[in-house]
């Protein structure tokens, strides 16, 4: 018997999403996760981009301010977010982020989280087979965000020896868009830019910005800058070497005037990674001269309905300019400190890492370099990143593998660091020992 076409498709779509599941096991680590007084057997977990530094901070905070209205428990303003919310990133990421033009409510739709907002602007860009281009090495669950439900084509982008994040990269990225072009004979509709850059923890220079629109409008495709490390960014007191450490510019703060089209140009953000809070879910996207990209993104806006209580917890939040300055400035210096702590752990153990971060919660590592030096007897042909990955786990501990990551090379991982200190010292211990 024949098989519908529409279960055909769902059952494609199905085996997508739980290949990725099971090539990424976080979901069984976040049910077995280690406590040296409960669960002294379980999962040390460094491999999920969550900054836990500052949460007494942001939990006094917000257990001192929360009373919730009871508009609340109501549809409220619709599933874009309340306009109250919306006139509070305003202001907040107005401060924060430094616009060339000031945003305004109508350009803003509220997310329940970043990967919702990825998968809405993938799905409104790009029809089914149509391409979005992807820097390696890149966040892992990009992939599924862009692609599972859109139907939206990856393109990745190689850039062999060339520094990605590079006014030299823009060759690539145009190489991978013809390459696809030519061989699908489908376009790339979109390019999707990671900024601060998730896993080098580094961020794009301005001029490189700059190029990277210009490619955009030769080939009228939009660009997507996704800021949700925006805030996230530190002093590194401890690379002398490597990449010089830039600092972040919006790619809302720059004037689009004969660079491109400013329909072209949409950012996300979110509270997730700047004030440590993954659970609020809560992002938005910014599209500010583009209508109808607002119109079609809020007629889907309700399948990604924020909760009142976010809407509102997070509308007091940015409201309080006081705090999240204060917030923002220590959580800066916490996170330089737990990067110098860490840094000076690998270097004392022979671990090489990518130099030159300034941003975000994690280093790129190179495991497989050193699981070599231990271990002669491996072959140079030989590649060790799926090994030294089950080396990890059977240690209990997760890292983010440089496989899933898009690496060009073997053997490279994610370590987040923004950890208490036990959590760290007991992750690095493993490592180690993993290695051996």
């Amino acid at each position: 018997m024949e098989v519908p076409r529409n279960n055909t498709l769902v059952s494609q779509r199905a085996k997508s999403a739980a290949d990725a599941t099971s090539q990424n096991p976080m979901w069984d680590i976040f049910s077995n996760v280690w406590c040296p007084a409960t669960n002294p057997t379980g999962y040390v977990n460094v491999g999920v981009a969550e900054n836990v530094l500052m949460h007494e901070e942001l939990l006094e905070n917000i257990n001192q301010k929360l009373e919730l209205p009871a508009k609340y428990l109501t549809y409220n303003d619709g599933g874009g977010g309340s306009l109250r919310l919306r006139r509070a990133m305003c202001q907040f990421l107005g401060k924060t982020l430094k616009p060339f033009i000031p945003l305004s409510p109508e350009q803003l739709i509220v997310t329940n989280g970043v990967s919702s907002a990825i998968e809405h602007v993938s799905w409104a860009f790009a029809d089914p087979g149509e391409g979005m281009l992807l820097g390696r090495p890149y966040y892992g669950t990009f992939i599924p965000d862009i692609s599972t439900r859109p139907g939206t084509e990856v393109v990745s982008v190689n850039f062999d020896d060339v520094d990605p994040l590079s006014i030299e990269a823009v060759a690539k990225y145009e190489n991978a868009l013809l390459d696809f072009q030519q061989k699908s004979g489908k376009r790339v509709r979109a390019l999707m830019l990671c900024h601060p850059h998730n896993p080098l923890g580094r961020c794009y220079p301005r001029e490189t910005i700059i190029e990277l629109m210009r490619f955009c409008q030769k080939y009228q495709i939009n660009l997507i800058s996704d800021e949700i490390y925006a805030l996230s960014t530190w002093e590194n007191t401890v690379d002398k070497s490597g990449p010089p450490t830039i600092p972040f510019e919006s790619a809302l703060s720059i004037n689009l005037d004969r660079i491109i089209d400013p329909q072209l140009v949409h950012v996300l953000w979110g509270l997730s990674k700047d004030f440590g809070a993954n659970g609020i879910r809560l992002g938005v996207i910014i599209s500010q001269a583009n209508k109808d990209v607002q119109a079609a993104l809020t007629g889907v806006s309700l399948y990604t309905y924020p909760s009142g209580i976010s809407d509102h917890l997070v509308a007091l939040l940015l409201e309080d300019s006081q705090f999240t300055e204060s917030y923002i400035a220590e959580n800066q210096r916490r996170i330089s400190s737990a990067y110098a702590y860490t840094v000076g752990y690998l270097r004392s153990h022979g671990i090489d890492h990518a130099p030159g971060c300034n941003a975000a919660f994690f280093l790129w590592v190179n495991l497989g370099k050193r699981y070599r030096e231990l271990h002669p007897d491996v072959e140079e042909s030989e590649e060790v990143g799926e090994r030294v990955m089950q080396l990890l786990l059977q240690h209990k501990v997760f890292l983010a593998s440089g496989t899933l990551f898009g690496a060009e090379k073997d053997g490279w991982f994610r370590i987040v660091f923004t950890q208490h200190r036990e959590i760290l010292d007991e992750a690095l211990k493993r490592i180690n020992e993993a290695l051996m």
